[in-house]
């Protein structure tokens, strides 16, 4: 189904949640963070980071920590409570809060009493409006009392992170849970309300095969996953410490990665799901795949997003924020994070101040990545031409006129197609994951 030319795939790239991408953040001026809060009008999302779990998975490149230190966690959540207050004071009533995300790390290993207290101080501190909650959760922590907590939020959607269902991938990567406990945790899901539940898996982990893969997959949909998310592995172990642990000498070659991910495409489309980009996969029932359809899907920071909002506000360490003009990342460290909102003060001080070109740029790529196509300005073309010219020799991607168009053999490619309008990388060479 889909052409595989290895030479086209060579150079590592960027996801793309945002643009630029967090590897060309800088220090940004004092106050910026403050500033574009303050302009925020219209439709605002939220995303807090609880950067815990009781157990770390190997593979995992997400800033978290285990959880088992009770005065760490809670020392940080009295500093997540004051960021919220602050936040809250600086938005303008003009600002209307329709979506809150919780991420990690996983929210779920933290107290659900904890929980529940963030949530009242979001109803209690922002100006919500039909507002949207979701979660990504640890189905090795979930439990009833989490469940209930769930239910309690008003959570209608939720992800979980599944990654595989073989056994012995589980034990490769860290991450061991038994097909009953995600049944469980599924049930539990549903019974609190749930109505749009994903499932993260994982393609190119250690000793995977094939057929581990299909078997995963097919879980998932006898599950009833409404979306579900097909990742490739990324092994950086220079990047991320704890991949060490990982065999390395036992992982898929890039060839079997590009199978497994054709594997992917080819059992949720021809198994009732849309296809969302390449690596995604909604019901079409569901909001996700809708908004495919309707041209109104859009990336942010947390993947593909039917959220149509302008300005996504980060709390929490490490968060990113994103507005029109400004993409801004709180501090990583905790300790640090802790300290500042203690003092009362907003802890984004790196980012990017988003010019005319970037903006451009950025709306250029998601359409490429979201909607399958987008219109290029003479200027732009001439400076990608010569690296454009072998996908569209390969029939990866059309020209017609000024509109280019990804086919839909040229679907794995679109990461590497996006990133030839990615200014930066002509003159960073930063590490990233494989396209595949």
């Amino acid at each position: 189904m889909w052409p595989y030319h290895p030479d086209l795939l060579e150079t590592p790239v960027p996801r793309y949640t945002s643009y630029p991408t967090a590897a060309d953040f800088g220090q940004l001026p004092a106050g910026s963070i403050e500033q574009a809060i303050e302009r925020s009008t219209g439709d605002v999302s939220l995303y807090l980071h609880i950067p815990f779990c009781e157990k770390i998975c190997y593979y995992c490149g997400c800033n978290t920590g285990a959880s088992g230190r009770r005065e760490r966690v809670e020392s940080y959540l009295t500093a997540l409570h004051e960021e919220i207050e602050i936040v809250a004071s600086l938005l303008p009533a003009s600002a209307r809060v329709r979506r809150i995300a919780f991420g990690g790390g996983s929210p779920n290993a933290i107290e659900p009493h904890e929980f529940i207290a963030i949530v009242d101080a979001i109803n209690h501190h922002f100006r919500l409006h039909d507002a949207e909650w979701s979660i990504e959760l640890d189905p090795r922590t979930m439990s009833a009392r989490w469940a209930g907590a769930i239910g309690e939020a008003g959570i209608t959607r939720a992800s979980m992170g599944v990654q595989t269902f073989a056994p012995h991938c589980q034990k490769a990567i860290g991450r061991e849970q038994s097909d009953s406990l995600i049944c469980q945790s599924t049930d539990w899901l549903r019974s609190a309300g749930v109505t749009s539940l994903n499932f993260d898996l994982m393609y190119g982990l250690p000793g995977q095969t094939r057929g581990d893969l299909v078997d995963s997959m097919e879980k998932t949909r006898l599950l009833g996953a409404d979306r579900v998310a097909v990742f490739g592995y990324a092994h950086v172990p220079h990047l991320v410490s704890r991949q060490k642990m990982i065999d390395a000498t036992n992982l898929p070659g890039r060839e079997e990665r590009f199978a497994m991910a054709e594997d992917g495409f080819r059992f949720f489309t021809c198994n009732g799901y849309q296809a969302v980009g390449f690596d995604h996969f909604a019901l079409p029932s569901d909001s996700m795949a809708i908004a495919t359809r309707d041209g109104t899907l859009r990336r942010n920071f947390q993947g593909f997003t039917d959220d149509t909002a302008e300005v996504l506000i980060g709390l929490g360490s490490s968060s990113i924020s994103g507005f029109p003009d400004l993409i801004a990342q709180n501090e990583k460290k905790n300790g640090r994070y802790r300290v500042l909102s203690a003092q009362g003060r907003l802890s984004a001080s790196v980012g990017i101040v988003r010019s005319a070109e970037d903006q451009m740029r950025g709306r250029l790529i998601e359409a490429l990545l979201c909607k399958g196509s987008a219109k290029l300005s003479p200027c732009l073309f001439s400076q990608v031409q010569d690296r454009l010219a072998p996908f569209l020799a390969r029939g990866l991607a059309t020209l017609e006129g000024m509109t280019l168009t990804i086919t839909p053999s040229g679907l794995p490619y679109a990461r590497v197609i996006a990133s030839l309008f990615d200014r930066f990388r002509e003159t960073t060479q930063k590490r990233f994951s494989s396209a595949i």
